[in-house]
């Protein structure tokens, strides 16, 4: 072939044509799409760029000089996503089964490499069944190459995964490492080593999916942040996370055109909070009447449900959402709910979004399996994370704030900058009952010591279980009306949106992980 154009038109057309028209169709077959279809529903149409297409394995053993395909098993490029720049990378599983190996990682760091200079978001949309055996060492080190990318341009710019098939071995690393990984629900896994290694050395019966299926992941791991029913879905979720987020750590979050409630919507507020202190509660139904009604996009909500996390904007703006649920564990802070805030605290503080805390925790869940699990340990990580977070933080207290939880969930001690509570706060070391059986534990028996406590239980309620002993010492700036709420965060975050703090210099901090 000596025509230069014919020739560059037969390898472009290797380059598109993946593992070949077989192995498209059976893809197909199995209700997935390929690398290039999913780019090009990923990115706005026509904007995607192709680069590294004729990039080939070198490779020789094992039959490999006779297996080069262009491209190597992934696509990589960037494009545009709501007219804003991403870098994105996806692994063809038409190809080697997506297996990594030297010239493909080094598509991948290329991609990422790009994605640092520019100062743009990376997207990995993974379909891998792990290291490439036949280069041996070789595609570890290609994994490793990644794994540092991947750590260098953590907090930089936003890395967000897509598992669109199953991923296995190094291919999971990756994935947890970057700031959100989203699954699809019965195309996708997650797993270091699969089932038939699980059962020739431990004996346990499992399928790929409950070993390491989006559900698997979402409400038992934490690993996975939000789960899709298929491809497209997928693709979706990734789209509407960089919606809230800055292309990177230099620049403010994206601002929309604010959106007001429902007309009722801050009237309804003090309803949602039950008068029983002890009574459940969804505070979903508190954040929706506080934010700009449809902005919210919770993550992680199978895992840790006794406390919620999510994006949500205020007024057009940008910012993250945490809030203790009553509805589940009483809103206990435990082992998983202190990983799963401090995780999302520490994502939001790296990428400016401010922090808006909803407050009502009766304390830290407590028992043998948390205390031998370490939730001094996890529970330390979230007060960690609001102590090193400098984007602007607003804490609203909306019944319990109770012993040293009262102090982890971005109190004014921790640094936050505006504290608020609403007039059912109840801020205190433990609840009226507790505290009158450990301060007169010795009054006796009988009906009259019954009646003594319940006085002095009431007393203790009356004097202490309210937001004013804080409010006088300035732990608690303001008590405020349910319905000012949304107005006073308004408020609040507009003047404190240029916040700056300094903090002394140093390495690193040592989060106690």
């Amino acid at each position: 072939m000596t025509d230069p154009y014919e020739r560059w038109k037969v390898l472009r057309q290797a380059t598109r044509a993946g593992g070949g028209a077989d192995r498209v169709a059976k893809h197909h077959a199995a209700g997935r799409w390929t690398a290039r279809e999913r780019l090009d529903a990923f990115f706005d149409a026509g904007t995607f760029q192709e680069i590294g297409a004729f990039v080939a394995s070198r490779a020789t053993a094992f039959g490999m000089a006779d297996r080069r395909v262009p491209g190597d098993g992934v696509v990589t490029g960037w494009g545009e996503v709501d007219g804003r720049p991403v870098c994105a990378f996806a692994q063809d599983a038409t190809v080697f089964g997506g297996a990594l190996g030297e010239a493909h990682a080094a598509k991948i760091v290329q991609t990422m490499e790009m994605a640092r200079r520019a100062g743009v978001p990376i997207v990995g949309l993974n379909d891998s069944g792990g290291a490439r055996i036949q280069e041996g060492v070789v595609s570890l080190g290609g994994y490793g190459d990644v794994f540092l990318r991947n750590v260098l341009l953590s907090g930089v710019v936003p890395q967000i995964s897509a598992i669109l098939g199953p991923c296995a071995g190094g291919a999971v690393y990756s994935p947890a490492i970057t700031d959100f990984v989203v699954m699809a629900r019965g195309t996708s896994q997650m797993f270091i080593t699969g089932p038939d290694v699980v059962r020739e050395v431990t004996g346990e019966e499992v399928t790929l999916d409950e070993l390491g299926g989006a559900d698997a992941h979402a409400q038992y791991s934490g690993v996975s942040h939000l789960t899709a029913t298929n491809d497209n879905e997928a693709l979706e979720l990734v789209r509407r996370l960089l919606s809230y987020l800055p292309l990177n750590n230099l620049e403010e979050p994206p601002r929309r055109a604010p959106v007001e409630p429902a007309p009722n919507a801050a009237d309804e507020l003090a309803a949602i909070v039950p008068a029983d202190a002890n009574a459940p509660y969804d505070v979903r139904g508190v954040i929706d009447r506080l934010i700009d009604p449809g902005s919210f996009l919770e993550i992680q909500p199978a895992w840790a449900p006794n406390i919620v996390v999510g994006f949500a904007r205020l007024a057009g703006r940008s910012l993250g959402v945490v809030a203790n649920n009553p509805a589940q564990l009483a809103g206990t802070l435990d082992i998983a709910a202190s990983t799963k805030a401090a995780r999302f605290v520490r994502t939001m503080d790296a990428f400016n979004l401010p922090i808006v805390t909803l407050v009502d925790v009766p304390g830290f869940l407590p028992g043998t399996a948390q205390e031998h699990g370490g939730i001094i340990r996890h529970g330390a990580k979230l007060l960690y994370a609001y102590a090193e977070a400098t984007v602007p933080l607003v804490t609203v207290i909306l019944r319990k704030a109770y012993g040293g939880a009262y102090d982890v969930m971005c109190s004014k001690h921790l640094g936050g900058d505006l504290n608020y509570a609403w007039p059912t706060a109840e801020i205190a070391v433990m609840g009226a009952e507790g505290a009158v059986k450990i301060l007169f534990k010795r009054s006796g028996e009988g009906a009259e010591a019954a009646a003594e406590r319940a006085r002095r239980t009431a007393e203790y309620r009356e004097e202490f279980l309210n937001p004013y002993l804080a409010a006088e010492r300035g732990y608690v700036d303001d008590v405020i009306a349910p319905a000012a709420t949304r107005e006073t965060l308004v408020a609040g975050l507009a003047l404190i949106a240029s916040k700056r703090d300094d903090r002394p210099p140093k390495k690193h901090g040592n989060i106690p992980l």
